[in-house]
């Protein structure tokens, strides 16, 4: 934001990026304009625990050829993604391709993990948090059980909570337009409206 030169922003993030969102909203307030949090939790300790087989293939052994790599990309999200929704297989081997190519690290992925650890429990900093605020969360959500949405959900003064249907821990093309109509409305619930989207300010 520094870099584009824009004092402030309508800040959204799914997962980890969620986590990171609420954290810009904590440490830096006057740069969040507004906030939509999707399938994250507040990092406290027993909230949105992943379940057992969801665990199972968070933890198993990255492969390091490329096909069995795109394989266990399709076998994760038909664990994790949404079962209420059609399951693109294709996509999922488009982007674990992708994915391969730019390069992959075990350490990398080791470290993503502990960044969630190590950023410890955000309730009290979100109990601060004074803007307007949307947290979405799938009601199948496996990776980041529906408990952690509805925990942001609480500590965020006036947030508006969204559980959706059949959603999992992924993004279905068929949800765009909820998605992108509930980020719009927590922008026009800022001061200003929605008028200087993704401009400076």
């Amino acid at each position: 934001m520094d870099h584009l030169g824009w004092g402030s922003a309508h800040v959204v993030g799914a997962s980890m990026g969620g986590m990171i969102a609420q954290t810009m909203a904590i440490e830096h307030p006057e740069r969040v304009r507004s906030l939509v949090s999707i399938m994250s939790t507040t990092g406290q300790r027993w909230t949105g625990l992943p379940t057992v087989k969801a665990f199972g293939v968070l933890f198993s052994k990255r492969p390091t050829d490329r096909e069995a790599f795109i394989q266990r990309g399709v076998n994760t999200f038909r664990v994790i993604g949404s079962p209420g929704y059609p399951f693109d297989e294709q996509r999922v081997r488009e982007v674990a391709g992708r994915s391969y190519d730019r390069g992959q690290s075990a350490a990398g992925v080791a470290r993503q993990l502990h960044a969630i650890t190590a950023s410890g429990d955000r309730t009290e900093g979100l109990e601060r948090v004074d803007l307007p605020a949307t947290v979405i969360h799938g009601n199948r959500d496996p990776l980041v059980r529906p408990s952690g949405g509805r925990a942001t959900a609480a500590a965020i003064r006036g947030a508006r909570l969204k559980l959706i249907d059949g959603m999992g821990h992924d993004l279905p093309r068929e949800l765009y337009p909820v998605f992108a109509e509930e980020i719009e409305a927590a922008a026009a619930r800022a001061e200003g409206g929605v008028e200087g989207v993704g401009q400076p300010a």
